[in-house]
């Protein structure tokens, strides 16, 4: 069976790839596992683990994931927004669009590791909530507030891909569902909704998402 590690920052995106992705790639023999950048090493007991504050801190899990199975696929789920500055290509990130930037600190961080093979960075346009705006319904329906569907359903419309929903401070995903559902729970209400939306459905709104898919999809099948 192939193997996928998977470099993640919260709970969220590791809730996601056991639930949603794991059980797309098993019928391609292909194990995905997701693994939680470590934000404080101690002494003894268990490491803290969560959230990205330096590209140090990333680098040094990467190159640790990097040298544990040569064979395996190496990739990251994190968040674009607010990305750290020092990470590689963000001060050179080219004006345009946010796909063309995005894709730029990825090339930048292949570049970085030494463009190995089996080393595939992915930055989630803007983050992971992006994708909950595939679906004008399923939110709003987790929440048990379908008076809010109308404002949730207005943002969906002002941009042609959720991907598009931006990085101003505020206007982030996330930001903008907190404000609609006060309620809203990252860990417990980001994975459910993805699920209740489907692969299918956040591929077909998400261009960068789905590319990462088709890479992914490409190694399980791959001799």
């Amino acid at each position: 069976m192939k193997r996928i590690l998977v470099l993640v920052e919260g709970q969220t995106e590791e809730r996601f790839i056991k639930d949603v992705l794991q059980p797309h790639l098993l019928p391609f023999s292909t194990h995905i596992a997701p693994t939680l950048l470590t934000t404080k090493r101690v002494l003894s007991g268990t490491n803290f683990k969560g959230g990205i504050s330096s590209f140090r801190q990333f680098e040094r899990d990467a190159l640790r994931l990097l040298g544990d199975d040569a064979s395996a696929l190496i990739t990251t789920m994190l968040d674009y927004y607010q990305l750290p500055a020092d990470f590689p290509g963000m001060d050179t990130r080219p004006k345009g669009k946010p796909a063309l930037r995005v894709r730029h600190v990825e090339e930048a961080l292949r570049e970085h590791f030494g463009k190995q093979r089996n080393f595939l960075p992915y930055l989630a346009l803007h983050e992971y909530e992006a994708l909950l705006f595939s679906s004008r319904d399923e939110l709003p329906r987790a929440m048990t507030q379908p008076k809010a569907q109308a404002a949730f359903a207005q943002i969906i419309d002002q941009f042609n891909t959720p991907e598009e929903i931006n990085e101003r401070p505020g206007f982030s995903p996330s930001k903008r569902i907190e404000a609609i559902f006060p309620g809203y729970r990252k860990t417990f209400h980001g994975p459910l909704v993805s699920q209740r939306i489907g692969l299918q459905v956040m591929r077909e709104k998400c261009a960068h998402f789905n590319a990462w898919c088709c890479e992914i999809e490409a190694f399980a099948t791959s001799p």
